[in-house]
């Protein structure tokens, strides 16, 4: 499967397009996460060309800021398993998603 379609990419915003608003206001387009730890990457903004992605960050410390797409994808876990992508997720606001 490939994680990030063209599809799913004309649907993400650039970056700092959305990034200078308000928290709660913030969109989450795509979940990414590792089958083998509970850490989740959530995109809001994205530079599919460089593979630069604002968003949030759901590891250690629940964070946002700016991490690498093209890094995450060279990640190799346990039994070479890599990072996926969520395909039952949809696009949802920051705070509905915290309301989980």
């Amino acid at each position: 499967m490939k994680i990030i379609t063209k599809a799913i990419m004309k649907k993400v915003p650039k970056l700092m397009t959305q990034s200078e608003g308000k928290t709660e206001d913030l969109m989450l387009y795509i979940k990414l996460f590792t089958p083998w730890t509970n850490w989740t990457w959530y995109i809001a903004e994205a530079d599919f060309s460089t593979g630069e992605c604002f968003g949030l960050v759901e590891g250690f410390e629940k964070e946002f800021g700016y991490f690498n797409l093209n890094e995450l994808m060279e990640i190799n876990g346990p039994f070479n398993l890599k990072i996926e992508r969520d395909i039952n997720f949809e696009p949802k606001k920051y705070m509905d998603l915290i309301k989980r």
